[in-house]
């Protein structure tokens, strides 16, 4: 059984976690330069999230192609974020699959820390 009863719910908790990058200036101003937006796919549960410098979308729908696209389960998002699971362990391992530059995200994962440190708080507080 996945850590996340629903879809619904991964979606508000990886919604708030990137609204904490979103408030990093250092991280949008890179991510504006860089012309850099993401989709996740999520899946057990199903969960999708545009993240770009401009917010936070949940949905099937992005407001635009995304730069890059990461696919995986919402367990190795959670596994992620708390730290348990390195970037490139998951990469390596096919938990988490890129489809768009792999070297961007990788230069992207030093700017990620607000968001590592603040998730085990998120998800404390949604009871994970």
């Amino acid at each position: 059984m996945s850590v996340f009863p629903s879809g619904e719910m991964a979606g508000d908790v990886f919604a708030r976690l990137f609204s904490v990058l979103l408030e990093n200036e250092q991280f949008v101003e890179k991510a504006r330069k860089e012309s850099l937006s993401v989709q996740l796919v999520h899946s057990k549960p199903d969960c999708r999230i545009f993240v770009s410098p401009e917010g936070v979308v949940l949905g099937d729908a992005a407001p635009f192609k995304p730069a890059i696209t990461l696919k995986m389960t919402c367990d190795t998002a959670h596994a992620l974020w708390l730290g348990r699971l390195p970037v490139p362990t998951a990469i390596a391992t096919g938990k988490l699959r890129i489809r768009g530059r792999i070297a961007k995200v990788l230069e992207l994962v030093p700017l990620l820390q607000p968001a590592f440190d603040r998730y085990p708080d998120i998800a404390a507080e949604a009871g994970l």
